[in-house]
């Protein structure tokens, strides 16, 4: 068959499917653009680590007893959906305003209250819902306003409870911000400060607690603290991690901005990437969303962010980070955060959020290795991102972050595989906070996905077509 009628026909297929794999998309568009995408398995460009995936908390949402606990099946499905290994990250601004009391009344607050009070009772529970999870955790110590003494008897009580699964402490959150405003240290406060309060913790730590495994330094902004934390602490810690917010949530804070590229952030993987093989250390990005401050309501919450995230995700794991920790949940502010993966109704109501089912998305394909791929969008928000999760398939994901006409997009590279399935990621429109839907469904309310049945595709020559209509995503699986 010639290569101009083959894609003829493979038009007229990926139009059908559409037409009846789409619900929320009654019509493919009239217009019609042709992109092309050649796959080169034979480079590598990185391995995604099984643990990838992960949530990140305010230890003010850990005090709130019944969150993270096997007790809420739903809670505990909503995660495992995303995976059987994860990393869950508990930190954020109020752990260094909080304090662990073993027999008190656990107390949750926001950064401006009285400080966020952990009991032996809710470390349990948070014991057992990474048991029914499978998923690790990085537990973060207060720095800024806490002692060593706290500090040793909170570690100690966190190993107790969780000590299966625990990856890793943090010793201060954000400390690159600790004299911003003069929050916690006064004007001038540098990295070498931070490092001399960081040995007298960790050596505090280790006197009583030998072998506690750590991670760091946990910056918010100033990147080359890591390479001088891997340097000065490389050859004792587990993990390198960094924070990153598009920016602080504002009127400016648009659903464009959040879909256009952010011109600090490859500057930041690059020098991340670049410490993490000079001291053999992995990096993670162990708390992030879209804009801080709880996100922007109408942005955070829409249908964008399930792209936007899909694309974070695999945009980090190219340039080689070993995961990275959505926030969710209630925040340093006191209340349940637009951007939360997991909608939280604050009376024990679970739900997939929009982000949910980027993450989830990710999941389908962020797996094993990523490799090279060339896309050539005519200058449409398109992206493309191809792993091999096993030697028998490989998946490829198209991610379009704008409502333009459909794209055409023919795959060439396939080589021997001769079959394909896909799986679109959907909505009503960018804007849309409800009707997100994987696979043409949404999440059981028991919080378990199966897709309906996948479109299907013929690959020939190693060539294939695929339409992509404007604001959706496409993960295809191609198989001998």
């Amino acid at each position: 068959m010639h290569r101009r009628e083959f894609l003829y026909r493979a038009a007229v297929v990926a139009g059908s499917a559409a037409i009846y794999g789409t619900p929320t998309r009654a019509w493919p568009s009239a217009e019609t653009v042709s992109a092309r995408l050649i796959l080169d398995p034979s480079r590598t460009v990185a391995e995604i680590p099984p643990d990838f995936v992960g949530l990140g908390y305010e230890i003010s949402s850990v005090a709130r007893p019944g969150i993270l606990s096997r007790k809420d099946a739903v809670y505990v499905q909503l995660v495992r959906t995303l995976g059987a290994n994860g990393i869950i990250r508990i930190g954020g601004n109020t752990s260094d305003y909080s304090s662990y009391a073993p027999a008190a009344e656990p107390l949750s607050s926001p950064e401006t209250g009285p400080g966020s009070v952990v009991s032996d009772a809710v470390l349990r529970e948070l014991g057992t819902f990474l048991e029914a999870t499978g998923w690790k955790l990085i537990w973060g110590l207060n720095l800024g306003r806490g002692t060593k003494k706290n500090a040793i008897d909170e570690a100690r009580a966190v190993l107790a409870a969780t000590r299966p699964n625990l990856l890793s402490f943090e010793i201060g959150n954000e400390p690159d911000l600790f004299a911003h405003r003069e929050i916690h240290r006064k004007k001038g406060y540098r990295y070498e400060d931070f490092l001399r309060e960081y040995r007298e913790f960790r050596d505090a730590l280790r006197k009583e607690l030998p072998g506690i495994p750590l991670a760091g330094p946990d910056v918010a902004i100033e990147t080359s603290w890591v390479a001088e934390f891997a340097r000065d602490e490389g050859k004792d810690i587990k993990l390198l991690t960094h924070h990153y917010y598009r920016e602080g949530q504002n009127p400016t804070s648009s659903i464009d901005k959040l879909l256009r590229p952010d011109p600090k952030f490859a500057p930041m993987l690059a020098q991340l990437s670049a410490a993490s093989k000079s001291s053999g250390l992995p990096y993670r990005i162990c708390e992030t969303n879209s804009f801080s401050g709880g996100g922007r309501p109408g942005v955070s919450d829409a249908f964008a962010a399930s792209l936007w995230v899909l694309s974070f995700m695999y945009t980090l794991a190219s340039a080689g980070c070993a995961g990275v920790n959505m926030e969710t949940g209630v925040n340093q502010l006191g209340f349940v955060s637009s951007y939360s993966p997991i909608g939280d109704d604050e009376h024990g109501h679970y739900t997939a959020a929009p982000e949910y089912y980027g993450m989830l998305t990710f999941a389908q394909g962020g797996k094993g290795r990523v490799f090279a791929c060339q896309l050539e969008t005519g200058g449409r928000n398109l992206e493309a991102y191809a792993t091999q999760p096993a030697d028998d398939r490989v998946v490829v994901t198209l991610i379009y972050k704008e409502s333009g006409p459909d794209v055409l997009v023919s795959v060439e590279g396939a080589g021997a595989f001769k079959r394909a399935s896909v799986v679109r990621l959907t909505g009503p429109s960018l804007e849309s906070k409800m009707g997100v839907r994987l696979g043409d469904v949404e999440l059981s309310p028991s919080g378990e996905w199966r897709p309906a049945q996948a479109e299907e595709f013929k690959v020939e020559g190693g060539e294939m077509a695929v339409r992509v209509p404007g604001a959706s995503a496409l993960v295809v699986t191609l198989r001998a």
